[in-house]
């Protein structure tokens, strides 16, 4: 039998609290080594992270991050231009929102975490809480792990998504590959959200673990070693600026010599000569000329 000291560790947090307390509070009914992230400005973020944090569930911010793609955003969504105090701001009111926090992670955030500049100042900013940083890794080249060089802010990082699928076969699937990681590895995080068909295998699967896997805390993983595998990414961002040449409309050209003025005769005049010399008029004149020709 494996020793505990040797047991692969396994962490799920359920992202997204905070819109939901019916499946939510069945979350809370599982062991409470699952964990939660609680969306700042959900409308039942402190309710649900004070419940968490008295059923002894760990308890992140779960803090929204731009991502690449365009799609609706919550408030506040973190942008790598924001400046220090704008994301100072925005981190302040987040953790007064969400009681009992002690660690934070990104809600989408594809093109924030890809930004070390952002990433830097967010990192800054998160020095100031003991929070750590979960990074749900939703794009290959997060540069969390580099932001946070020089900081005290420690990086974990999510291995498994287990319900990009709504579908219970999937997240099965998905629930047995991270087991496989943290028996590989030593320690796996699986990150999942509140939906029906995640709730119902996490309290299928959950209470069945292999006798070689533990459930932990994020927490815990904190002194797991970290493998950082991106690639520098110093570009600042691109504000956006005014054309160089915008237009103004088109410039009307001015007459070299004074116009002469148009009397109202003169419309009459043209008019008439238009006439005159219409082609159904000819057409008529000619019809005239050949009717008194036998």
């Amino acid at each position: 039998m494996v020793s505990p000291a040797h047991a692969g560790k396994l962490s799920i947090v359920i992202d997204d609290f905070g819109y939901r307390p019916q499946q939510e509070n069945q979350v809370l009914a599982l062991p409470n080594t699952i964990s939660v992230a609680v969306l700042p400005n959900a409308p039942h973020a402190r309710e649900m992270a004070t419940k968490a944090h008295n059923s002894g569930h760990e308890v992140l911010i779960h803090l929204p991050m731009a991502p690449l793609s365009k799609q609706p955003l919550e408030k506040d969504t973190l942008r790598p231009e924001m400046s220090s105090d704008e994301i100072d701001r925005i981190v302040r009111e987040a953790v007064s929102k969400v009681p009992y926090a002690v660690g934070l992670n990104n809600h989408m955030g594809s093109a924030m975490t890809s930004s070390l500049f952002g990433m830097q100042k967010v990192m800054q900013t998160l020095s100031h809480y003991n929070f750590y940083f979960l990074d749900s890794m939703t794009i290959g080249n997060s540069q969390s792990m580099r932001a946070a060089a020089g900081t005290n802010v420690k990086v974990i990082k999510r291995k498994v998504f287990l319900d990009d699928t709504q579908n219970e076969a999937d997240i099965r699937t998905q629930f047995n590959r991270a087991i496989q990681i943290a028996r590989r590895s030593g320690s796996a995080i699986a990150i999942g959200h509140p939906h029906p068909t995640t709730v119902r295998v996490l309290q299928q699967m959950v209470y069945n673990l292999p006798p070689d896997i533990t459930l932990v805390r994020p927490s815990s993983l904190l002194n797991e070693p970290q493998v950082d595998t991106s690639t520098p990414n110093n570009a600042a961002p691109v504000r956006p600026t005014a054309p160089r040449n915008p237009f103004r409309g088109v410039k009307l050209c001015k007459p070299k010599q004074p116009q002469q003025p148009v009397y109202a005769s003169r419309f009459f005049d043209v008019l008439s000569d238009s006439i005159t010399h219409s082609t159904l008029v000819q057409y008529f004149q000619l019809q005239w000329q050949g009717w008194d020709k036998p």
